[in-house]
């Protein structure tokens, strides 16, 4: 399949292919003393960090862990998540994050789909050991024990490397991902993809030395992870922060001069709440770039952070951990082109295809599909799932991704998303998206946030709404804005939208709800 009739040429590939350990080390050759990362409990060089993960490297062989094995760790946004990070890499196992807010119930299913060797975790939750070491039947350290060992095996400072026998082709990482099945669900990250990914975002977010990036999401969440890669490969540092220091974000931001802020309209509403809370005279914090993926920013928040935060640019991406990312927008790129978010990163093509897999022209509304290094290897254990979305050419054997997400592209090779499968459906006879339906909702005065559930067999077209207003007054405020077919039959108000761990809109919860009389 060509797709290259609704994408633009592909740029030079952004660098080579290469390992994990080996971004790591040279970033600790180029700027060895310069911070690399800060948590709550201090902060790291580029040189210590690299100690600090070939020391891990060496903990893992101390227990036998082998090359391809995977490392299971449940530690937070924590200093020593990143010298795991790379010291798993470069021992040549697999990296397994997993949040500290993931229940037993899901803990214990990942845990048995993965097949760790071992497991790191934190104590903070005796019963969540207890039941690790039950589902898994093998090691489960505790994250301190760990690394009063670990730093016993720190090298002298300038020791050199012993080269790991570590390949591009290698699996990096195993990233669990939320979607439709009930089984848990990794994709397969090899060493080349990932570095591939962050090179290509690197090339169009052009990260600085001097940065400082906010790491507020999981590091479980490759949002989240793949802050770690972009500072290393620019030599910024990364300031750690956990969800129960999240009210004093802005202080972060101001004590540690934060420069880039990867936000979920989640954390960019706590943002601007937290700004328009501080009654200071200082200047605003230094941030000079915010970044979005995950689940787009209205355009209320787009322009809320720039007036709390003058000089700061917004750069939109889209994407899935399937391929990491797909398309970044240039900063204040939506001044341009508002509604979209980016064009291909370098080196891959996008195409939008029709219900048979053919290539759509400009302005026309298909599956995105996507092509290129980028491209992850599959899903873990699963040969079914990973041949219905990851599909070999014929002829060329080159694998496309269907995303099973929607959108178009314009005449520049723009694109512009218009809802998961799950978020199009037909009402009516009209085809509708949950997109089009929530930013309406959102553009009604009083309204701060909305999610829309589509019609199902239980339930018809249903709004949640944060307001004051009234569901009536909401309702009618969407009759003015959207043709009758498209109005929801019931709106909810509701003091706030459940989250999920990585500050995404929680429409599983949503569902649940509904069985729930309003009062």
């Amino acid at each position: 399949m060509d797709l290259t009739a609704a994408a633009r040429p592909p740029a030079a590939a952004p660098g080579p292919p290469g390992t994990l350990g080996a971004l790591l080390e040279r970033a600790a050759a180029a700027r060895p003393d310069a911070r690399a990362v800060r948590d709550r409990a201090g902060a790291w060089t580029y040189r210590r960090l690299d100690g600090h993960a070939r020391a891990f490297a060496a903990w893992l062989a101390e227990r036998g862990v082998r090359r391809g094995e995977r490392v299971l760790a449940r530690v937070g946004n924590r200093r020593e998540f990143a010298a795991m990070l790379f010291g798993t890499a470069r021992h040549g196992a697999v990296f397994v994050p997993v949040n500290p807010a993931m229940r037993p119930f899901h803990l214990t299913q990942v845990a048995a789909d993965c097949d760790p060797a071992l497991v790191v975790a934190r104590a903070d939750d005796p019963a969540t050991l207890a039941a690790l070491r039950e589902a898994t039947g093998r090691p489960v350290h505790e994250l301190d024990a760990v690394w009063r060992r670990v730093e016993g095996l720190r090298p002298p400072p300038d020791t050199a490397a012993v080269p790991p026998r570590v390949s591009p082709d290698d699996l990096a990482l195993l990233l669990y991902t939320s979607g439709s099945t009930a089984a848990p669900k990794a994709v397969m990250c090899p060493h080349s993809s990932v570095l591939f990914a962050a090179r290509a975002i690197a090339s169009r977010l052009r990260y600085r030395a001097d940065d400082v990036v906010l790491a507020a999401l999981p590091l479980s969440f490759d949002y989240g992870l793949y802050q770690i890669l972009l500072a290393a490969l620019a030599g910024a540092e990364v300031v750690l922060t956990e969800p129960d220091r999240h009210v004093g974000l802005h202080a972060v931001l101001r004590e540690h001069g934060v420069t880039v802020v990867p936000v979920v309209p989640s954390l960019a509403e706590m943002l601007l709440r937290l700004a328009g809370r501080e009654r200071s005279a200082a200047a605003p914090p230094p941030v000079r770039l915010f970044t979005n993926t995950g689940a787009a920013l209205t355009a209320p928040l787009v322009a809320g952070l720039r007036r709390a935060f003058p000089g700061a640019a917004v750069a939109p991406m889209f994407g899935l951990t399937e391929c990491k990312r797909i398309t970044v927008l240039k900063p204040d790129g939506d001044l341009a082109k508002p509604g979209s978010v980016g064009t291909a990163l370098p080196g891959t093509r996008v195409a939008i295809l029709d219900e048979a897999g053919r290539p759509l022209p400009p302005g026309h509304t298909g599956q995105i599909a996507v092509r290129g290094p980028h491209v992850m290897r599959g899903y873990w254990r699963a040969p079914e799932l990973t041949a219905a979305r990851f599909r070999p050419d014929p002829a060329t054997g080159e694998v496309t991704l269907h995303t099973g997400d929607f959108g178009h592209l314009d005449e520049d090779g723009h694109l512009y998303f218009h809802g998961r499968r799950d978020d199009l459906f037909k009402r009516r006879g009209v085809l509708t998206g949950a997109l089009e339906i929530e930013a309406a909702a959102l553009d009604i005065d009083g309204v701060t946030a909305a999610a829309v559930l589509p019609p199902g067999p239980d339930a018809d077209l249903t709004l949640f709404a944060v307001t004051e207003l009234t569901p009536g007054r909401v309702l009618g405020s969407l009759g003015e804005r959207l043709e009758g077919s498209k109005v929801p039959a019931v709106c909810r108000v509701v003091p706030a939208l459940p989250l999920t761990p990585n500050g995404k809109t929680d429409k599983q919860r949503l569902r649940r709800m509904l069985d729930t009389p309003q009062r």
